[in-house]
């Protein structure tokens, strides 16, 4: 099974960054990128990719560890950015050290369970907001979230997350994504 670990924004959070989004899809040349809908926002602290189900149990307790070794901590929704022309994004704000950290945990117990994880590389929190399928300037874009700034929310959950990739064909068709287990962060041993 397709997986990733991550934190999902609370409903009120995402109802304001749905509420910026909705003007950025106003903006000349937003019918040609694909914008990601709103179930589908949350920061991915790691991608795991295909997992073998035997696999999930032994990574399943030692991202419970990971949440119990984390303490809740405040993040919002703020600013943003790209990745070269093809995907919008945007960022957090708060205590992006402890997100940092639980990256970098999560990363780990999955090394410690055997998934394949491929090069290191420093986590940088974002959401996806839209990608293009070729070239665009999101420049307009980004200076659009710029001053975006949602209110803070408490992070109190790791998820492991199941991806469903798209597999009719119709264009503009979204992963879906469904929660396989849920940790509450702290009460740590």
């Amino acid at each position: 099974m397709r997986l990733f670990a991550a934190v999902l924004p609370p409903p009120d959070a995402l109802r304001e960054l749905a509420s910026a989004v909705k003007e950025l899809e106003g903006l000349p040349g937003a019918r040609s990128l694909r914008w990601t809908e709103r179930p589908a926002w949350h920061f991915t602290l790691a991608f795991y990719g295909e997992v073998s189900e035997d696999v999930v149990p032994d990574l399943s307790e030692r991202l419970a560890r990971a949440a119990r070794h984390t303490e809740p901590f405040p993040l919002s929704v703020s600013g943003g950015g790209r990745f070269g022309d093809r995907a919008l994004w945007v960022g957090a704000s708060g205590d992006v050290r402890a997100l940092r950290l639980l990256a970098d945990r999560v990363e780990s117990a999955a090394r410690k369970a055997g998934v394949e994880m491929g090069e290191h590389r420093p986590y940088r929190p974002h959401l996806t907001l839209a990608r293009s399928r070729g070239p665009a300037d999101l420049r307009p874009y980004v200076a659009a979230l710029r001053e975006f700034a949602g209110r803070e929310w408490r992070v109190a959950d790791l998820t492991l997350v199941r991806s469903r990739l798209p597999r009719s064909g119709v264009p503009g068709e979204q992963p879906r994504y469904e929660t396989v287990e849920r940790w509450g962060l702290g009460a740590g041993e």
